[in-house]
């Protein structure tokens, strides 16, 4: 019996089959807390994030219309919920914490080796530490967009569902982000190596 799509598992759930939206719920659990975690940057807020996007998607089961994919429709909620959180915690952008679970995301290799030079493992902790101080010093909506295209892997029309403008937007947002990542990253010396 093949794995239902994530349509019919919708039409299940708007039938009554609560079981049905649980498994919608496992399929996403991990995206989107792993997406609202690089919002808002808290891993206790991440987890509100997603358990109330969850809750909202199924509290509006009945208003989805089909117009966008399921996953779709999950992000665009769960992008919506952090920002809202953001926003409403008025932060300050202050400096990455040393021990930033993001760094150690972004080094390739984090398990000790054998020949394993350590001040060039100290150096790309350094660079991932600016990295992620490069990505929390972006305007909200090029953070959100860096993270859901290159971060999350969300393609291009799809990123452009989620975040309700047109493609060539979201293209634009991706460049300009880049652009001020690498600008960031060589003011700090990081120029030729990031």
């Amino acid at each position: 019996m093949a794995k239902p799509t994530d349509r019919e598992l919708v039409d299940q759930a708007k039938g009554g089959n609560s079981s049905a939206f649980g498994v919608l719920v496992s399929r996403y659990q991990r995206r989107i807390f792993r997406l609202s975690f690089h919002l808002v940057r808290s891993g206790a807020e991440a987890e509100d994030v997603t358990q109330e996007t969850f809750v909202r998607a199924y509290q509006a089961l009945d208003r989805f219309d089909g117009r966008s994919e399921p996953f779709t429709w999950l992000y665009r909620i769960a992008v919506n919920l952090s920002l809202n959180q953001l926003r409403s915690r008025k932060m300050t952008r202050d400096s990455t914490p040393a021990d930033d679970p993001r760094i150690e995301a972004l080094l390739t290799e984090t398990r000790p080796s054998h020949g394993r030079d350590p001040a060039m493992a100290t150096q790309q902790k350094q660079m991932a530490a600016a990295l992620c101080e490069g990505i929390d010093a972006l305007s909200d909506t090029l953070r959100t967009t860096l993270i859901l295209v290159c971060i999350d892997g969300v393609a291009h029309d799809e990123a452009s569902k989620i975040l309700g403008c047109p493609e060539g937007t979201v293209a634009w947002r991706v460049h300009e982000a880049r652009r001020k990542l690498r600008d960031y990253l060589a003011a700090r010396g990081f120029g030729g190596e990031a």
